[in-house]
Parts: C-alpha cells; structure tokens; sequence
C-alpha cells in the first residue's frame, strides 16, 4: 500500500485548505483512513477518519471544523477556520478496523498557519 498526502501550504488565520491523500495498493476489503497531524515539539495525534464504507469520525482537536471524504481511492480532508495552532505536518495513513495498528503511512504535507 502506498499513500501519497498533498495540498498543505501556509494559510492566514480563517481561511480554509483541502488536503488529498491517494491510495495505492489497497488489497483489503475493509479499512480505515486516517488524518493525523504532528506539531514542533508535539506528539502525533489523530483528527479524523473514514472508513471504506464511508462511516467517518471526528476527534476533539480540530471537531466541527473538519469535513474527511473519500472518492474513489482518493479521501480528502476540508480543514475550515483554520487557526494558527494548527500549524503542524499533516500524515494520512491506515489500518484495518478492528485495532489501531496503522500498516502505512503518507509522507506527510505541511500546513503553516499565520495570524
């Protein structure tokens, strides 16, 4: 499995980006993407997911400011209001539903944003 993760840049404080991470390689019939983003300093930590279903999840850091989707091998990540803490490397990787033992990951795009 390869996943290729794109579209960060440097935003001022509110305004919006759209991340895409495409799949490559994906023999599994269930799985989940995941959006995880590492701050200077800070521990990776996970923001969002999707399954292959389409079922999604929100996690605290960044919620109701998210959208996750996917089209076709492609899941995207809408990113709105965005503040200066959420200047960080931004990975997608994946996993099979039932644990969080995520078998590969993206290369990471970097979303810097200014006030």
């Amino acid at each position: 499995v390869q996943l290729q993760a794109s579209g960060g840049g440097s935003v001022q404080a509110g305004e919006s980006l759209r991340l895409s991470c495409a799949a490559s390689g994906i023999t599994e019939s269930v799985y989940v993407i995941s959006w995880h983003r590492q701050a200077p300093g800070k521990e990776r930590e996970l923001v969002a997911s999707i399954s292959n279903g389409g079922t999604t999840k929100y996690e605290d850091p960044m919620y109701g400011r998210l959208t996750i989707d996917r089209i076709k091998s492609t899941v995207y990540l809408q990113m709105n209001t965005l503040k200066p803490e959420d200047t960080a490397v931004y990975y997608c990787s994946i996993r099979r539903p039932w644990n969080f033992e995520y078998y590969a990951w993206g290369q990471g795009t970097l979303v810097t944003v200014s006030s």
